[in-house]
Order: C-alpha cells, then structure tokens, then sequence
C-alpha cells in the first residue's frame, strides 16, 4: 500500500515546496523507466492571432531558471514565439503514470550556452542545422539531401562547424507547474504549483 504525504497523495509527490526539484526526482525516475526519450515533451505556442499548434520536442537542460530547448529561430514555433512568447510544455511518462505540466513565457538562451550545446551535437546534427529551413516547403527530399551535401563541403573540418544565427536555444520561466498521477476510476491525483508576485511558489490539490 503506497504511502501518503500530508496532503493526502501519494509518497511519490513528496512534501517538498520547490517544484523544480520535484521534476528533477521524477524525471530521475523517468530516465529508469522510460524505453525511449523521457525528456520527450509537447510544446503548444500559438501564433499571434491566438492560433494553437503543438509539436513533440526534447527538453536539453532545466533548472531554477527555467526548461531549455534548442530549435531553428525561424520554424514555425520560432516565429510564434517571437509574436507570443507564453507557451505550455507537457511531459508524459506512461511506464509511470505520471505527467507534468509546465506554463510560462519564454526568452532566448545567451549566445554562449547556445554556443556550447551546439558544439556538443554530432557533426550530421550541426550540418543539419544549416541544410534545413525549417518548416518551409520542401519541393523535393532530394534538394534537402543536396543542401546537406554543399554544406558538408563548405564546413569540412568537422571540429569547426559555427553555429548559425538562426539557430538558438529557448528558456521557458515557469509560472505554474503541475504534477499528475492515474489512479483507478479516474480518480487522479494533482498538485499544481503556482509562482506568486515574489517569485515564491504556492502549491494546492487540484480535483482530477
């Protein structure tokens, strides 16, 4: 029989008051849990007439400060971040019956942590960032593959591929964070995190 904390939920949500390092215990438990990339999330932005869209991406380093991830600055989800920076991020980890959701606004990384990632990728990945114009037409694959192969002439010297301009990270400065267990019946279990006016976090029981 699992255990509760004092709120009455499962031991796993813990009786801790900092959401980040919640996630950081329940991502932990992902990683041992997940067949395949439990930093796997979806991303919902919308343009600036309030237009959803939604994309899965791969969260690449989190903590106080916010959730990081690395895209073409000029995608779709590139301009509509740039037109609305507020958007949403959704983990789901079906081996756990866990999810967590995450709102906020976002801000470009600095050019150096940009700059450090980008070089930590394999060299077909940076060579790709430069081939691909993300999220625009594609008349034909081949002129993909072509523009792959004249970059890969162009930037031979594997060890020095720089980074393109258009190419960046973004920080997503949480404002809620909520955490979910499946329970039988439907009857989850939710407990949402809520940053207040001085940046310290209230938290309370949601009904499922």
């Amino acid at each position: 029989m699992n255990q509760k904390n004092a709120l009455g939920l499962n031991s796993c949500f813990l009786d801790i008051n900092d959401p980040i390092q919640l996630f950081k215990i329940w991502m932990e438990e992902a990683k041992a849990s997940e067949l395949n990339d439990p930093n796997a999330l979806a991303l919902a932005t919308a343009d600036k007439n309030a237009i959803p869209s939604v994309r899965m991406i791969l969260l690449k380093d989190f903590n106080r400060e916010g959730f990081v991830f690395y895209t073409n600055l000029e995608s779709q989800k590139g301009d509509e971040l740039k037109a609305n920076p507020n958007a949403s991020m959704c983990f789901h980890w079906k081996s756990l019956l866990r999810q967590v959701r995450i709102n906020g606004n976002l801000s470009k990384v600095a050019d150096d942590v940009a700059d450090e990632y980008y070089n930590s990728r394999t060299y077909n990945s940076r060579i790709g960032a430069w081939a691909s114009k993300q999220s625009k037409i594609l008349k034909n694959r081949n002129d993909l593959i072509s523009s792959i192969e004249e970059y890969k002439k162009k930037y031979n010297d594997k060890d020095r591929v720089p980074r393109p301009k258009h190419w960046s990270g973004w920080n997503l400065s949480p404002l809620s964070i909520e955490f979910w267990l499946g329970r039988e019946n439907r009857i989850h279990e939710r407990l949402k995190y809520d940053k207040n006016e001085n940046g310290n976090w209230n938290k309370s029981l949601l009904n499922p």
